[in-house]
């Protein structure tokens, strides 16, 4: 070999992207994609459903309790979930990245270190939450809430500080375990969790006298005997046995690059939960807020339990996205993108049609009073389309966090929701007096927009580009080690070179 070509070998890349070639899809191919999807999601839909049971369950039993202790109790959820429990989900959302693109290179130890890191991460984040927890009741007086529910809120949001440190392990958890398309098992263990639940609650709430705080100590109780079943999972299952090879001290390498992630990740996230918990608190400024919160309040329930369906595709997205990008498939990852959007458009048509043919007896499930029966209806209409839209900037969403657009996600939501939505709804509902229906507005505005800015992007998108940077990512830990042994060889060389032609 000559010194030409000696030069070429050093100067060619140590970690080869194949190139993957453009070929025309046949029927087959699309078919199994679909199913991929449809495997992945439906029990990601179950999971995600049965996590939101679990308080819905507890605030039913507290509303046994009277007036007094289901207001506190709602309140404190509402709380718990816009400051604690929508960071730690979006913080998690970076394993979305880093365990789906390592997985699809076939870096299976990577999974179980980053699930690690993930988890001191969110524990040393849950720290501060828990303070903002223990002081509910001062902040929401200082907000202006009436004192007596403030300050049962306060008690039921105390009680619910276990349940902060176990939610972060456990999302890490199911981010661990959705990259590497190991679904099932998570349905399960939220099924058994969300069945014990209900005795928990009743047992705590009814037969120990603890009351309200029963509740929140039974949500604490049911989320770390989640952990508990999913850690046992992980722990002795033969299809973990390569992503997870127990504790390591590689999990404190690395974490400002984890956190440069997840921060974007939860204000992705939050950025969004924030502004519908906020369209509650405008509505209580609108005449006759006692009509129109009730009604917000319905539709959001009824917008959030629907929601479900795209959240679950939404994961399946982000995980076939991240594995193909891993894998260095970038057309492959391209068309995951493709069928998603196909997937959740249709889902969502199908869903909107149910919407709006049974938007007239929908209401009878929340109340009995023809006004609020009446007012649901009309606003039915108007969810239905921002489901459609919802579910379509849903599995664009999960298209960035499988490409590790968290950062960008973030600027998009903060212009969608902060600088167009929120300002339409207030111009429409207070300015238009259009009340509550002009504040939903206000909110598909600001899906559509988000929507049209994630798809564009998407569509800009050079998709051997984002292969090179997963590459990257997942193996660029490797890259300097290897790189310095290269160069430092090749200096010895040149070296010996030298002192032979002097001599």
């Amino acid at each position: 070999m000559d010194r030409e070509e000696k030069r070429q070998g050093l100067e060619s890349p140590l970690i080869p992207i194949s190139q993957e070639p453009r070929k025309r899809l046949n029927k087959d191919e699309i078919f199994t994609e679909v199913k991929k999807q449809l495997l992945l999601a439906g029990p990601l839909v179950s999971v995600n459903l049965l996590l939101y049971c679990l308080q819905v369950i507890s605030v039913m039993f507290v509303g046994h309790l009277g007036e007094l202790a289901l207001s506190g109790a709602s309140m404190a959820t509402s709380f718990a979930s816009v400051t604690g429990f929508s960071f730690l989900t979006g913080m998690s959302c970076a394993l979305d990245t880093f365990c789906g693109q390592s997985y699809g290179a076939k870096q299976y130890r990577m999974l179980g270190i980053h699930m690690q890191r993930a988890m001191f991460v969110l524990l040393l984040a849950s720290i501060p939450l828990a303070c903002i927890w223990f002081n509910t009741g001062h902040i929401l007086a200082f907000l202006g809430q009436d004192p007596e529910i403030s300050a049962e809120a306060g008690l039921y949001a105390r009680f619910m500080i276990p349940s902060i440190f176990a939610y972060g392990i456990l999302q890490c958890h199911v981010r661990f375990l959705q990259t590497q398309n190991n679904v099932v098992p998570m349905m399960l263990s939220t099924g058994i969790t969300t069945l014990l639940h209900i005795l928990i609650c009743w047992i705590l709430v009814f037969k120990s006298g603890l009351g309200n705080k029963g509740a929140a100590l039974a949500n604490a109780t049911s989320y770390w005997i989640n952990v508990l079943l999913l850690a046992l999972y992980v722990g002795i299952s033969p299809s973990c046995k390569e992503t997870w090879t127990g504790l390591s001290k590689e999990a404190f390498h690395d974490v400002p690059k984890f956190i440069s992630l997840a921060i974007p990740s939860a204000l992705m996230v939050c950025l969004e939960t924030w502004s519908f918990e906020m369209m509650v608190l405008l509505s209580g400024l609108l005449p006759n807020p006692i009509l129109e919160t009730s009604v917000l309040s319905i539709s959001l329930n009824t917008c959030g339990m629907f929601y479900m369906i795209p959240l679950g595709l939404s994961g399946a997205t982000s995980v076939r996205v991240s594995n193909e990008l891993g894998a260095s498939r970038p057309q492959a990852a391209r068309f995951v993108v493709c069928v998603a959007i196909f997937l959740v458009a249709t889902e969502g048509i199908l869903v909107a049609t149910i919407m709006i043919l049974g938007r007239k007896v929908w209401g009878y499930c929340y109340s009995r009073e023809e006004r609020v029966v009446k007012y649901v209806a009309e606003m039915l209409v108007l969810i239905a389309a921002s489901h459609l839209l919802d579910g379509i900037q849903s599995v664009l969403s999960g298209t960035a966090r499988g490409c590790g657009w968290q950062k960008i996600g973030a600027f998009v939501n903060l212009g969608a929701y902060y600088l167009v939505g929120i300002p339409s709804a207030i111009l429409l509902a207070f300015v238009y007096h259009i009340g509550g229906k002009g504040l939903w507005m206000g909110i598909i505005v600001a899906l559509f927009v988000q929507a049209l800015f994630l798809l564009i992007v998407t569509l800009c998108t050079n998709w051997d580009k984002e292969a090179k940077r997963a590459t990257d990512r997942v193996h660029g830990s490797m890259i300097p080690t290897r790189s310095f042994t290269i160069n430092l060889n090749f200096k010895k060389r040149s070296i010996w070179n030298q002192i032979s032609s002097e001599h």
